[in-house]
């Protein structure tokens, strides 16, 4: 192959390893598992997350965050095989500087707070039967937001 094919070759290859490093570092793709966002999403579905921080997440947006540590008796939720930590897929509910909604979430009366505090948001599941969510656990961390989701991959048929 004369040089300028494998330059060529070499050029496309260079852009696509830069546009598989990009997608790694600004998207996100997540099985959903379980039943606490039912009916908006169902356990199967695969769904993408834009990474972004906390400042840009919204009430009513749908959210990744990593499992807390109470969700498990105190102990870190293990990775599974590929190295991925526990995650969660719920609603935004009250982010910070929104009133505190302890109509809602009755757990976060003990705070005293009237506002939710820089750094925490309030995540709720769809299916509140099925969901470990704030009505448990309180406030989740802004270092525990991994995204927000872009849009559910179709199921197959």
């Amino acid at each position: 192959m004369p040089v300028l094919g494998w330059l060529a070759v070499a050029a496309v290859l260079a852009v696509a390893a830069a546009g598989l490093l990009w997608a790694r570092r600004h998207l996100l793709l997540v099985a959903v598992v379980g039943r606490s966002m039912e009916p908006t999403l169902r356990s199967g579905d695969l769904v993408l997350a834009r990474r972004v921080p906390l400042a840009r997440v919204r009430p009513g947006d749908v959210v990744v965050v990593v499992a807390p540590a109470q969700m498990t008796a105190g102990r870190p939720v293990d990775a599974d095989a590929a190295g991925t930590p526990g995650l969660l897929i719920k609603r935004a509910y009250a982010v910070p500087g929104d009133p505190v909604p302890v109509d809602r979430v009755p757990l976060l009366r003990q705070g005293g707070e009237r506002n939710v505090p820089a750094g925490r948001l309030v995540l709720l599941g769809d299916n509140p039967s099925q969901s470990y969510d704030s009505r448990e656990c309180g406030y989740f961390a802004e270092p525990d937001v991994l995204g927000v989701l872009v849009r559910p991959r179709p199921r197959p048929s």
